[in-house]
């Protein structure tokens, strides 16, 4: 305690935020980048006009009522007061579009990852490209708006990320980590910048007097200068003045970056399942894949610039949580209150009670619209026969799996398509919390074991704040020595396996998930 507490007043700790869907957390990190506390800030996306959205004045609210709360936890434990550390860093959710002009004003409201309006846009680069470019790329949002024809888009002079757009506000240096920049625009993992032969391509499709390498944020590598906090940086994080300007910045990443990092992920044969609001697995690749698999396979890279296949799904954790407010309510209505924590462990524990492939019950947790099924609008939705296995258990464990269903279909490409191996796949995310129960749905799914770290519940904050530390601590070794030598060598890892059962019983419920697409398909036509 005592050797923490001087730490933190001779600034030799470390700072990581992380902009996540539903929280904003701060996470201080000690010599030893282990978390000595954290701080964070509940908020949620807004629906306007049909664009799901954060506005501005939300994003500084939340980064300072996240570090507030942080100094709240420090002086709480240590007794002192946060004035300066060794380095720091942003994260946030990947994607989207943030366009502003040549005086830093915002053009259009901040378009989220979530928002899939992007669909014509994304089709006509990918085949331009031969290359994956989601709906949620910020490219996909920039090529849609000029196909709308906008009236904004001549007036951009930057684009950039969430993280990208907090870091300025911090640093005034327009840049981007390389894994959250290779979710904006197709990145050369060779040359660490965006593929010039694309950035070509682009420029034949539009006749605005701005040139796209101009808009988008430099991309930097892991352990790159990134900036420094400046005085007006640190009073926009900080609004009390107690915290110092001048220290260093490492690039800003997005979160399937820093998730990488959070469960040591960053070397080839080596995968991530990231799992909250939305699910995504990444596996580090040893070779490029045999072809462009548009609509199921991104291509991102590692915060140091290494190929990354990613299969993401814009639904995981958001339906089961309303299910489980509903029974909240429910106990109340009959004058029971029982502490969230408890309800969720309870009410998903039973899960590992249920049949294998959840007893003949169907649901689909699109709360937003899903590309992989090519459905661009949700309905969240249950259904059964009348011979189903209606019990708790079955809805529970059904509700766990259609959380993981499109990831299943972006997966078997990988596996069964691509031939892709991989040594380990670690989870992470709000899915885990409840021990044993994640792990045991997410390895019947992907039938492969899946690790949990302790230490990978800080999550995305941690990670950044280890991208932090790496930058002033590298001393010459690659990211991957860095985080197996100086993080993990002894970290405490679970790893849960599926049986053959289960994994059977996954596969049975995938084949009804399937087949049943075209109920999801019709409650989005009818229910308007």
């Amino acid at each position: 305690m005592d050797e923490r507490k001087r730490q933190i007043e001779r600034g030799e700790t470390i700072l990581g935020i992380e902009l996540g869907s539903t929280r904003i957390k701060a996470v201080l990190i000690d010599s030893h980048n282990e978390p000595i506390a954290q701080g964070g800030h509940t908020w949620e996306n807004q629906l306007v006009d049909g664009v799901w959205t954060y506005s501005l004045e939300a994003v500084e609210e939340g980064l300072q009522a996240s570090f507030k709360s942080l100094n709240d936890d420090i002086k709480a434990q240590y007794n002192v007061v946060l004035k300066r550390t060794k380095a720091l860093a942003i994260s946030a959710m990947m994607h989207g579009y943030l366009a502003f002009d040549n005086e830093d004003n915002l053009l259009v409201p901040f378009r989220t990852w979530r928002n899939t309006m992007t669909e014509q846009a994304a089709e006509d680069l990918s085949k331009l490209f031969d290359y994956p470019v989601p709906e949620r790329w910020s490219i996909s949002h920039l090529y849609q708006a000029i196909l709308n024809k906008e009236e904004h888009v001549p007036r951009i002079a930057k684009i950039t990320t969430l993280a990208g757009y907090v870091h300025y506000r911090l640093t005034g240096k327009h840049l981007l980590g390389i894994g959250d920049a290779s979710g904006m625009f197709p990145v050369d993992p060779k040359t660490k910048g965006y593929d010039r032969t694309m950035v070509k391509q682009f420029a034949s499709l539009h006749t605005h007097p701005w040139r796209l390498e101009e808009l988008l944020p430099a991309p930097l590598s892991a352990g790159e200068e990134a900036g420094v906090l400046t005085k007006e940086g640190a009073l926009f994080l900080d609004p009390s003045g107690t915290l110092e300007a001048g220290i260093p910045l490492a690039p800003p990443e997005g979160d399937a970056g820093t998730g990488m990092v959070a469960t040591n992920s960053v070397a080839k044969r080596t995968g991530n399942v990231s799992a909250g609001t939305s699910v995504f697995a990444m596996i580090v690749l040893e070779k490029e894949l045999s072809r462009s698999y548009n609509k199921f396979i991104d291509l991102v890279t590692t915060p140091d610039g290494s190929l990354v296949a990613m299969s993401h799904a814009n639904n995981c954790t958001g339906e089961y949580d309303a299910w489980i407010a509903l029974f909240d309510e429910v106990l109340h209505a009959v004058g029971h209150s029982v502490p969230k924590a408890k309800l969720y462990d309870d009410l998903l524990g039973k899960a590992l009670e249920g049949d294998y492939d959840g007893g003949g019950l169907l649901a689909y947790n699109y709360l937003s619209g899903e590309t992989m099924t090519e459905l661009y609008e949700g309905r969240p939705l249950f259904v059964r026969k009348a011979e189903s296995s209606f019990t708790l258990a079955n809805f529970m464990r059904t509700q766990l799996y259609t959380a993981l269903g499109v990831l299943r279909i972006g997966m078997d490409i990988l596996f069964e398509q691509e031939g892709v191996s991989i040594d380990s796949i670690t989870g992470h995310g709000g899915f885990f919390k409840t021990a044993l129960v994640g792990q045991k749905m997410m390895a019947s799914a992907l039938h492969t074991p899946v690790a949990t770290l302790k230490s990978a519940g800080e999550g995305g904050a941690w990670g950044i704040a280890l991208l932090a530390s790496y930058l002033v601590n590298k001393k010459g070794r690659t990211l991957a020595e860095f985080l197996d030598q100086d993080v993990f060598a002894g970290a405490e890892r679970t790893i849960v396996e599926a049986t053959g059962a289960e994994i059977e019983g996954f596969n049975k419920f995938m084949e009804r998930y399937k087949e049943g697409l075209g109920i999801e398909r019709a409650a989005v036509e009818f229910l308007r």
